[in-house]
């Protein structure tokens, strides 16, 4: 079975690019998990943060942006000596940020779509065939990196957006040499 070839033979890389990375996510809370975790990433390899996630997920109230936004000073703290999880005080406190800002979005309009309008709510089916075809950025990441930067995100530029439009499935960038690249863009066209 031929995978994406930046996929590692890491047991817990693959299992991420078999069954989460590129499927389409329409669910509010995932995609504000997505946020943090993408976030989180800047720096870092994909790698350092999904061996953390579990441990984020616990330290992060399992993603909740309801008691996210409420972190207090003395809370960010004690997060910042979890040695379990990423511990860059400003990574941390846009956990925060990006909370009170996914909620603030949240009360005025629906959130998936909020996202989803950077791909005209579609999942944009690329035909690449090679790594050096996909891009760090794109028109659709930059004018949501924007959009969110209005809205007060922070941590979330262009090749931070681009990385998670791939997470979420808003784009199917696995190679078209890669068994899920087919799968999800049957799975997108009859869904």
């Amino acid at each position: 079975m031929q995978r994406c070839a930046w996929c590692t033979k890491d047991p817990l890389y693959t299992a991420y690019h078999d069954e989460e990375w590129g499927v389409p996510v329409r669910s509010p809370h995932k995609l504000f998990e997505m946020v943090v975790l993408e976030s989180m990433q800047a720096g870092l390899s994909w790698l350092t943060v999904l061996r953390k996630r579990e441990a984020m997920r616990h330290a992060f109230l399992n993603f909740s942006p309801e008691k996210l936004a409420r972190l207090t000073d003395e809370e960010i703290q004690i997060l910042l000596s979890n040695d379990s999880i990423i511990r860059n005080r400003l990574k941390i406190k846009s956990v925060k940020t990006n909370a009170q800002s996914f909620l603030r979005i949240a009360e005025q309009e629906d959130i998936v779509d909020y996202f989803w309008q950077f791909t005209g709510g579609e999942v944009l089916q690329n035909q690449r065939k090679t790594l050096s075809e996909i891009p760090a950025i794109t028109t659709e990441s930059t004018a949501m990196a924007k959009q969110l930067k209005k809205d007060g995100f922070i941590f979330m530029g262009p090749t931070t957006c681009y990385a998670f439009m791939q997470s979420v499935g808003m784009v199917n960038d696995h190679l078209v040499s890669c068994f899920r690249h087919n799968q999800l863009e049957c799975a997108t066209a009859v869904g």
